[in-house]
């Protein structure tokens, strides 16, 4: 177990580059198994939750050459399909949600697969359901063994069909797609998810000769081909760090420069933290965030308080609420923020009332910030990081703090955001890791 000591109270400044995005990456990495040709990939983010997917690809033959600090090539041409029946496969896929994402490829390719029930955050339910009816109505069979927490799959004969999805699933898309770009015929993806994410996989899928068409709406039409080929695919830069980095800059009253942002592809989350009263300039593909010693959220045009919410793309990602949040609670201003996907993922706010922030608590899924405009700072306190993205906020807000802060299991930081510490460090940060 690692942790992070952290002494608040020190303006950041500099440069940073966002690495590659994680969501990405896990859909990209497993599509490399829908063909036997090399596959290159770049800016190739060295976190956890990518390394553990790269090592699972390598278990089951994936022959894996890194050809620079962030660049990979995959070749699946020897996949050993009797590696899922070993206790190491079960031990490394439970291990990571993200193992999910590989079902749809072995299923295109193969016809078959299994997978155990996948690990990840603790942030409340995260059914699968939509993944597994999806596979059904391309006509895929498949059991649940609750003995050994194994899905089997066996999808001999996969078709071409017509799929509503019930809810739109950013991961049950992806694989949905995946496993219908070898099937016969034609599918129909109503109610698809359409983030960024899902449109890099899609072009990269056209790439290696499948026919994806509609992508960038929530209708994909897919036409079945009977091989792919190799590519070369370069990942966005990860819209969450950027949303970590813009609040970092906030709370610390710090000027940072975010490069290649890929502004074009961020959506609403310049807009939002402009409501929170953080100031920005976009030059070419980079974002300034100048040194602010206040901000003010914004009310709704009637004078009522502002409601951060999250929603399906292109709606807020659920993934920056934890980071509004904590910027908010020195914020001037009231804010309400609305957490509709994942009822467990506020529950890190009783570390920030215990640093001193005035946050209420409504429900599971929502929480109203009264910002304190800096006028009492918060303290330092020792705490644990639960998941991925509260981590990340409970780090801004010990980099603001008075006195010091220890942030325990940062291996969960460590799953989505790389060398953060040393990356940190070099803007001016005062933090150490302790092993």
């Amino acid at each position: 177990m690692a942790s992070f000591k952290i002494t608040g109270g020190n303006r950041l400044h500099g440069e940073i580059e966002p690495q590659g995005a994680k969501n990405e990456a896990l859909q990209i990495l497993s599509a490399t198994l829908l063909t036997e040709e090399p596959v290159t990939i770049h800016k190739v983010p060295n976190i956890r939750d990518v390394n553990k997917l790269i090592d699972l690809l390598k278990l089951m033959g994936v022959d894996v050459e890194k050809l620079g600090p962030e660049s990979y090539r995959f070749t699946a041409k020897n996949v050993e399909l009797s590696i899922l029946e070993t206790e190491e496969y079960k031990t490394m896929a439970s291990s990571l949600r993200g193992s999910i994402m590989v079902l749809g490829p072995l299923l295109a390719r193969f016809g078959k697969g299994k997978i155990p029930k996948p690990g990840g955050d603790k942030i409340g339910r995260r059914r699968l359901d939509t993944h597994f009816i999806g596979f059904q109505k391309l006509g895929a069979k498949f059991e649940y063994h609750a003995g050994d927490e194994f899905f089997h799959i066996d999808a001999s004969d996969l078709k071409g069909t017509y799929i509503l999805m019930d809810e739109a699933s950013v991961t049950g898309t992806a694989n949905i797609v995946m496993a219908a770009v070898l099937a016969k015929g034609q599918t129909t993806i109503y109610n698809a998810a359409c983030e960024p994410y899902v449109q890099q996989l899609c072009r990269m899928l056209n790439s290696m000769g499948a026919d994806i068409q509609g992508i960038g709406s929530n209708l994909l039409t897919i036409n079945g081909v009977t091989a792919l080929h190799g590519t070369e695919h370069q990942l966005l830069p990860d819209m969450i760090e950027i949303g970590s980095f813009i609040g970092m800059a906030a709370m610390t009253k710090s000027s940072l420069k975010i490069k290649n942002a890929r502004v074009d592809q961020l959506g609403l989350i310049p807009d939002v933290f402009r409501k929170l009263g953080i100031q920005m300039e976009i030059i070419d593909d980079d974002i300034l965030i100048p040194a602010q010693n206040n901000y003010e959220i914004e009310t709704f045009i009637d004078g009522s308080i502002m409601t951060v919410a999250d929603a399906i793309w292109p709606g807020f990602t659920p993934d920056l609420l934890s980071i509004v949040l904590v910027v908010a609670t020195q914020a001037k201003g009231t804010v309400l923020i609305h957490q509709k996907m994942f009822e467990s993922r506020l529950f890190f706010v009783d570390k920030l009332i215990d640093m001193g922030a005035q946050i209420i608590l409504c429900d599971p899924h929502r929480a109203t910030v009264i910002g304190l405009d800096r006028k009492q700072a918060l303290r330092g306190i020792r705490m644990s990081s639960p998941d991925i993205r509260a981590g990340v906020s409970l780090l801004i807000a010990a980099l603001s703090a008075e006195g010091v802060s220890i942030i325990d299991h940062v291996e969960q930081i460590d799953r989505g955001y790389q060398n953060i510490d040393d990356r940190l460090r070099a803007l001016g940060a005062d933090i150490t890791r302790i092993d």
